[in-house]
Formats: C-alpha cells, sequence, structure tokens
C-alpha cells in the first residue's frame, strides 16, 4: 500500500510543488477527496475533518487527525475553545461596530469583510471586534508539538494581511512571552502539521485562528528552510 495525499482538484493546481514534494519524499500518491481505496496513511489537504474521519474509522492513520480539523475549520467553535481554556481573544458575537465579519469555515481571507453597520451582524459568522493593529499579524508554524518558525504578514492596503492578498511577509523571532503562548496553545490541541495565526492588539499577540492545511509559501519565501521536507521526515518517523 502507497500512502495517499488528497487535495480537490482546484486545490491540488493551486499547491503544485507541495503535491510533488509528497510524491517525490514520500511516494504518495495524490487523490481527490472521493477516494476510498487502500492507504498506509493519508495526508488531507481538504480542510474537511469528515475525510480524515472515513480513514481513521478503518484504523489508518490521517495527517491531520479529524478532531484538529474539525476544531479549526470552525472559527467560531475555535474561538469558544481558545477562551474556554483562557487563550486571548478578539471578543466574538460582537455587535458594536465597527466588527470584522467572517465566515465559520472561511480560509485565506475570503468573505472577510469590514463591517460599519449594526445592521451587518449575522449570528450564522463569526462577528469579532477588530483588533488594534490592522493589517498586521503573525503566523507560526507548528509540527510535533514544537514550534518551527514564525512569519510577520503585513498590508498596507487591506486590513487583511494575507500574503495571498498581497500582504508583505518577513521573518520574525518570538519573545519569551509569545512562545509561552504559542506553547499553551499547542499544549490544548493535537496536530501534525499546522498554522496558529495571530493579530496584534495594544502591543500584544492574541490568538486568532489555527490554520489545519497550512500553506509553505511565506516559508519559502523568507527563509532557505525546507519546511515540507521537515514535515515529511516527520511523517516516515510517525509511520514507518
Amino acid at each position: 500500500m502507497k500512502p495517499i495525499v488528497i487535495y480537490t482538484k482546484e486545490e491540488a493546481a493551486r499547491n503544485a510543488f507541495a503535491v510533488n514534494r509528497f510524491c517525490t519524499l514520500l511516494g504518495a500518491q495524490p487523490v481527490t477527496p472521493d477516494y476510498d481505496g487502500e492507504a498506509s496513511y493519508v495526508i488531507n489537504r481538504t480542510n474537511d475533518w469528515r475525510v480524515a474521519e472515513r480513514f481513521e474509522k478503518r484504523g489508518i492513520r490521517v495527517f491531520n487527525p479529524s478532531a484538529f480539523s474539525r476544531l479549526a475549520n470552525d472559527k467560531q467553535a475555535c474561538y469558544d475553545f481558545m477562551e474556554q481554556h483562557a487563550i486571548p481573544i478578539m471578543p466574538t458575537r460582537y455587535r458594536t461596530p465597527p466588527f470584522v465579519k467572517k465566515p465559520r469555515d472561511g480560509h485565506g481571507g475570503q468573505g472577510v469583510v469590514w463591517c460599519d453597520n449594526a445592521a451587518a451582524y449575522d449570528g450564522a459568522m463569526v462577528c469579532q471586534q477588530p483588533a488594534s493593529d490592522l493589517g498586521k499579524d503573525l503566523r507560526v508554524w507548528v509540527l510535533g508539538g514544537e514550534i518551527v518558525t514564525a512569519v510577520l504578514r503585513v498590508s498596507e492596503t487591506d486590513f487583511r494581511s494575507n500574503f495571498c492578498l498581497g500582504g508583505k511577509a518577513v521573518p520574525y523571532c518570538l519573545s519569551e512571552a509569545e512562545t509561552q503562548l504559542v506553547n499553551r496553545i499547542t499544549a490544548l490541541v493535537d496536530g501534525d502539521y499546522y498554522g496558529i495565526d495571530f493579530v496584534f492588539h495594544r502591543g500584544q499577540i492574541v490568538f486568532n485562528e489555527l490554520e489545519d492545511t497550512v500553506g509553505a509559501r511565506m516559508v519559502y519565501a523568507t527563509s532557505d528552510r525546507d519546511i515540507l521536507k521537515q514535515y515529511c521526515d516527520y511523517i516516515k518517523k510517525v509511520c514507518p
């Protein structure tokens, strides 16, 4: 049996470099989310926890596990979870304009809008108080529960700082307090390879979201680190 890596057709085309790395370094077979055949293990790059759960029920190891994927891809559930565990977040279910409104399952800044009118409040979406420092956030990559690297993203034209939307990316050195906060979060969740995004509010980082199928473009753009090789080496240790 071969390992499999699951992407939608659209995401496989957009992430051809990553697909090639998984195939070259692990001998993985790329398949689409409807694949239901055999696998030695599964790398699920769909953001759909149900895909992971389908293989887990057959006793097949999945990277990332379905429980992590389910939490990471429901923003409101993730905010509630972090708040219950005393991780600082910007308040949600926030009705006082201005506020930011975003889909519970959104990614890459898509569908995120700035709202100046209370009538725009929508309980089916995440409505959240904006952080003080707009157009600036921090992504931390985590592998096997350990911090790998961090990158600061800044946009001069948009309150969203996403790299794919034109934000600039530069390497970032975490302070001791920031490292402690990241470690508190990693201790709460059971993912293999993922990102943790933070916004900046009054000089402090505040949890913003978990990135289940975290991208690697910013790491390759800002360093000589081969983070996908590190991920593949980790997988080989877990599933020798």
